[in-house]
C-alpha cells in the first residue's frame, strides 16, 4: 500500500489493515508491487533523467486543454531522493480533482496510479505521496486522479448522489482523462512527447488498468494490474451471499482459527512440499463438515463447527449460486483464511473483518463494499435503503446488468492493446480474501484464448501463493512487476518469472520465483526452502495427480 519494500512499514494485524484497507477505499495501491525494486537491474536504465523542462513551471497553469475546469502549477524543491518538480494541480469537468507531477530532469516517461475501493482518494493522501516520491526518484512524470469525487465528503460510493455523472466518472472516465490530460502538459513543459507510459496499482486499480487496456489500448504501453478487481458486479453478489451465511451461522475468530489449520494440515502439502504455503488451492479438495472437527448435538464450543457454521463457512468456498445449484461467481480460495501473525504474535485469520465480521454488529469489509456498490451505483436512481437480504439468486442478479457493462471489467477482447504493442501482467494472491482470486484466472485464461496466437506474448499472469490482497498474507508478496513490465515493453523482455519476497523489518526472510500462469514452482530437492533459487518454473501437474 505505500512504498518498496526494502523502505515501508507493513501493517501486519489483520484487523488494523482491515480498519486501514476501509479508510481508504480497500487496499490501493500500486506500491505493493514494489515498483522500482530492481530499477539499477533493468535494461533500459529507466531511472535516469536528464531531458530539462522547455518552459517555466508557472506557465503551465496558461495551458488550455479539453475538459479542463481550473489549473494550477507550483515548483517543488528537491527533499532528499525527491528531486525539484513542477506540481500541477486541476479539475477535469465536471469534478475530477488530478495531479501531475514533472522532474526537473525527465526520463521520458509516464507513470500512473490508481485508486482503491470506490475511490476518491485524494493525490496528496499519505499512500499516494509515497508512491508519488518513489516514480519522481525514478524521473517519471507521475500522475493521479480522485475519480471525480471526495471520499471523506462522500464516503463510499454516495457520490452518486450529489450528481449522477460521478458513476460515470468513478466507472473509467476520470481514468481516461486524467491520462489524456497528464501527457499533454508533460509534453508542453518538456517540448517533446511522452516517449513510454505505464501504469501500476492494486484492486479498483487493477480493474482501471484492464479497462484501459479493453477501452482505451493507446493510453498506457505497459499495464500492471494487481488483483485486479475484474468483476464488481460478481464480487457484490458474493459479498450478499458470504454476509447472509455468516448472519445465519456466525463463526467467531477462535473457530476461524479452527479452520484455518485445518486448512493448512490438509493442503500444505499436496505440493509435495509442506513449507507453510498452499501453491495452488485449487488442488485441494477441502470438505468443511468433514474435515473440521464437527460440533455433536447439543455441544457448540471453539473445538468444532456446528452443522450449520460448516455449511455457512462451505458456501464461501463455493461462491454465490442460485436455487439449482449453479455457480454465478467464484468463492473464495482454501487458504485465505489462513492465521496472519498480528500484533505481540497473536495470529488471526485472515477472513476477519473481510469475510467474517470483526465484532459483533460490525460490517465485514467485503460487505460494506458490496453493499455500497448495490445500493448505490446497481440502482438508477440509488436506493439507500436496500436491504441485501432481499437480494434474490435466482432472479435478481439482472439488476447489476447495467453497473455491470459501466464498470466491470470483463472485456476480453485485448486485440487493439496487443497489436500497437502493449504489454499487460496480472498478479493475484492466492489467498486474496477480499476480492476472489478465480476471478482473475478465469479472465486470463479467456483472454488469452480470444486474443491467440501468442497472447502471452503480451500478456501474462503471475499467481502468487500465500499472498493475501494486493500484499501481506503468509507467503512472499514482493515483487517488481513494473521494472518487468518496462523491460518487456522498450526492450522486448518478455519476464520468464518474478521474484517475490516476503520482507519484515527491513531484511528478507523467504522468497520465491513467480512463474507465468499455468507454470507453477517447485523444489529443486536442495537448497534452502526459503530461497527462490531451490526453485524452478515447471509446467503444472496434470489434472486429477
Amino acid at each position: 500500500m505505500i512504498r518498496p519494500a526494502t523502505t515501508k512499514p507493513v501493517c501486519k494485524h489483520p484487523l488494523l489493515t482491515t480498519l486501514l484497507a476501509v479508510a481508504v477505499g480497500l487496499s490501493t495501491q500500486a506500491g505493493l508491487a514494489q515498483p522500482f525494486a530492481n530499477a539499477s537491474a533493468s535494461i533500459t536504465e529507466y531511472s535516469h533523467g536528464n531531458i530539462e523542462p522547455k518552459q517555466a513551471c508557472a506557465d503551465l497553469a496558461k495551458v488550455k486543454l479539453p475538459e479542463l475546469a481550473s489549473i494550477s502549477a507550483q515548483m517543488i524543491a528537491a527533499d532528499g531522493k525527491v528531486p525539484a518538480h513542477c506540481r500541477v494541480s486541476g479539475v477535469l469537468e465536471p469534478e475530477i480533482l488530478f495531479q501531475v507531477n514533472l522532474p526537473a530532469g525527465w526520463n521520458k516517461r509516464f507513470y500512473m496510479i490508481g485508486n482503491g475501493g470506490h475511490a476518491g482518494q485524494h493525490p496528496d493522501d499519505a499512500f499516494n505521496v509515497a508512491l508519488r516520491n518513489d516514480a519522481l526518484a525514478n524521473h517519471f512524470v507521475m500522475a493521479a486522479t480522485n475519480t471525480g469525487h471526495d471520499a471523506i465528503k462522500e464516503p463510499g460510493a454516495t457520490f452518486v448522489l450529489s450528481n449522477p455523472q460521478k458513476a460515470i466518472d468513478y466507472a473509467w472516465r476520470a481514468v481516461h482523462l486524467t491520462a489524456v490530460t497528464a501527457k499533454e502538459i508533460a509534453n508542453h513543459y518538456y517540448g517533446q512527447a511522452v516517449a513510454y507510459s505505464y501504469w501500476n496499482s492494486c484492486s479498483n486499480g487493477g480493474r482501471q488498468g484492464l479497462l484501459e487496456a479493453q477501452r482505451y489500448p493507446n493510453d498506457f504501453d505497459g499495464i500492471v494490474a494487481v488483483a485486479p478487481w475484474v468483476n464488481q458486479t460478481g464480487f457484490t453478489l458474493g459479498a450478499m451471499w458470504n454476509q447472509r451465511a455468516l448472519t445465519e451461522a456466525p463463526v467467531n475468530p477462535a473457530k476461524l482459527t479452527l479452520l484455518a489449520n485445518a486448512v493448512m494440515k490438509k493442503c500444505d502439502a499436496i505440493d509435495g512440499l509442506a513449507d507453510g504455503l498452499i501453491d495452488d488451492p485449487r488442488a485441494c479438495v477441502f470438505n468443511v463438515a468433514k474435515d473440521v472437527p464437527s460440533c455433536p448435538a447439543g455441544k457448540d464450543d471453539n473445538s468444532c463447527l456446528t452443522p450449520a457454521q460448516a455449511a455457512a463457512v462451505q458456501k464461501i468456498y463455493q461462491g454465490p449460486r442460485n436455487s439449482k445449484g449453479k455457480q454465478l461467481f467464484p468463492g473464495y480460495m482454501p487458504g485465505s483464511e489462513a492465521l496472519v501473525p498480528g500484533a505481540n504474535g497473536v495470529a488471526a485469520s485472515g477472513w476477519l473483518g473481510l469475510i467474517a465480521p470483526a465484532a459483533t454488529g460490525a460490517k465485514p469489509a467485503d460487505f460494506n463494499l458490496g453493499e455500497g456498490t448495490m445500493r448505490y451505483l446497481a440502482f438508477q436512481p440509488p436506493r439507500p435503503d436496500y436491504d441485501t437480504s432481499e437480494f434474490n439468486y435466482d432472479r435478481d442478479p439482472e439488476l447489476l446488468d447495467r453497473w455491470s457493462r459501466l464498470a466491470d471489467a470483463t472485456d476480453i477482447n485485448l486485440r487493439e492493446f496487443k497489436k500497437r504493442g502493449g504489454k499487460l501482467i496480472i498478479t493475484y494472491g492466492w489467498a486474496d480474501s477480499i476480492l476472489q482470486p478465480l476471478a482473475g484466472v478465469n479472465y486470463y485464461e479467456q483472454a488469452v484464448a480470444a486474443n491467440s496466437p501468442d497472447a502471452r506474448g503480451f500478456m501474462r499472469l503471475f499467481m502468487v501463493p500465500g499472498m493475501a490482497h494486493c500484499a501481506s498474507g503468509v507467503g512472499p508478496d514482493q515483487n517488481d512487476a513494473v521494472t518487468a513490465v518496462i523491460d518487456w515493453v522498450e526492450a522486448n523482455k518478455p519476464p520468464e518469472l518474478l521474484i517475490a519476497r516476503k520482507i519484515q523489518n527491513g531484511a528478507t526472510t523467504r522468497s520465491r520465483p513467480l512463474c507465468p500462469y499455468p507454470q507453477v514452482a517447485r523444489y529443486k530437492g536442495n537448497g534452502s526452502i526459503d530461497d527462490a533459487a531451490s526453485f524452478q518454473c515447471v509446467a503444472p501437474p496434470s489434472p486429477g495427480r
